[in-house]
């Protein structure tokens, strides 16, 4: 026991020590490299003319498709181009992602999301769908609680049609992206106090989006394994809307 008590602390002594070197490392990284400001940024992506709007919310769209976390988009929506052109951007690729990627998986099937539908969030998500239909998507967008395109991949192996689709993902993801955006613009020097408040009360949008999925619960089946992967049916389960 003695000889396991001391492993166990030497192992931990080991990792603060591995830790207070990173810190250390990253604060000496920070001090002697020039990390441009906020605002710089924002006077860079001026300097290329409004062309650069364009070309950066295509990118957005696009790469969200993929399994990519579309966080760091939203946030340099609102650090380069304000609130309210970061906001209406950020909306339209991230609905031009969630759309594209539930049409190409709903047409392709399981070829392309066979390797994310093992993951386990992926039969969380499944089990909302199947017995919360279209409210599963507009809930889960808003929680933020399963990954983007874990989401949009479900949905389309679903049987949910694709209007209710898009309007929940449009309703759903509108809160969380807002405050994203405000909380980019305030990291542009921007920001103001009712500013902040906003973006917090829309975050809290998404706690209550949790506290309240949880309440409802999703009740467990006998197969609690991932989406099975080797028949290409569109549909989950009929009672899905």
């Amino acid at each position: 026991m003695k000889r396991g008590g001391r492993l166990t602390r030497r192992t931990a002594v080991i990792r603060a020590l591995v830790g207070l070197v990173v810190v250390l490392a990253v604060l000496l990284c920070a001090y002697l490299i020039p990390v441009p400001s906020v605002a710089r940024l924002r006077d860079w992506a001026d300097s290329f003319g409004p062309g650069f709007v364009w070309v950066f919310f295509i990118g957005y769209a696009v790469i969200a498709i993929f399994p990519v976390p579309r966080s760091a988009f939203t946030v340099a929506s609102g650090v380069l181009f304000g609130p309210v052109v970061g906001f209406i951007g950020a909306m339209l690729a991230t609905t031009f992602a969630a759309v594209m990627a539930f049409l190409l998986v709903r047409r392709y099937g399981r070829k392309i999301a066979r390797p994310y539908l093992k993951h386990p969030a992926a039969r969380a998500v499944e089990l909302r769908m199947e017995h919360r239909g279209w409210l599963a998507v507009g809930s889960l967008r808003l929680i933020a609680a399963f990954p983007f395109s874990v989401t949009n991949y479900v949905a389309a192996l679903s049987s949910i049609k694709f209007v209710p689709y898009a309007l929940a993902t449009v309703i759903g993801v509108m809160p969380g992206t807002a405050a994203i955006v405000i909380l980019g613009n305030a990291l542009a020097g921007e920001g103001s106090v009712g500013a902040l408040a906003l973006s917090a009360s829309l975050f809290s949008l998404g706690v209550i989006g949790l506290i309240l999925d949880a309440r409802l619960g999703v009740p467990k089946t006998a197969d609690d394994g991932a989406v099975d992967t080797d028949e290409p049916t569109d549909e989950f389960s009929p009672h899905a809307t």
